[in-house]
């Protein structure tokens, strides 16, 4: 996939109008990535992502396995002295990705995604625990990450049980949709 300049700052506008983020407030404090529990599966560093967009380098940021393993946990941004909101980022060039048909990077990563879906269908919100565990089954693959898990737990990024959102026929019409 080589993209010409002008394709190049279209990927980049649309980054910005898909997440409506201004990347460029990243000043590469590093903050996000000592944050995020996930940052061993990642090839790239959250912010070395953010330099990256900065420069306008977009095909290996779109090919990237990065922007796949990001799980939205929120981490990087709360602790982010810019609020720049890395996840909406990552889900913007996810949607970019696929658009433009790169492979993905992560292989098996549409299982957890369709996990996650279903979470949202179900509770109306992620309810990460539960997902973890049904990607880890449908892996066969249960203790592979499991210190990664008690990481997750002990920063309080995991609830043992699901909260309902109280409106969840709002989130099935969204689903039949």
């Amino acid at each position: 996939m080589k993209l010409s300049s002008q394709e190049m700052k279209r990927v980049l506008e649309d980054v910005r109008g898909h997440s409506e983020v201004n990347f460029n407030l990243c000043f590469q404090c590093r903050t996000c990535a000592n944050a995020c529990p996930f940052l061993d599966a990642m090839d790239i560093h959250p912010n070395v992502i953010m330099r990256m967009l900065q420069f306008g380098m977009d095909e290996p940021v779109l090919k990237s396995s990065t922007i796949w393993v990001c799980v939205g946990c929120n981490t990087c941004c709360d602790s982010c002295p810019m609020a720049i909101d890395i996840p909406t980022v990552m889900d913007a060039l996810r949607q970019l990705a696929m658009e433009k048909g790169v492979a993905i990077g992560e292989p098996d990563i549409l299982n957890f995604h369709e996990q996650m879906l279903k979470s949202v269908k179900k509770y109306g919100r992620a309810h990460k625990l539960e997902i973890m565990m049904r990607y880890k089954l449908k892996k066969k693959d249960l203790f592979q990450d499991f210190g990664l898990g008690l990481t997750m737990l002990a920063k309080r990024k995991l609830d043992l049980r699901a909260k309902k959102v109280k409106d969840i026929q709002s989130i099935e019409s969204i689903f039949k949709k």
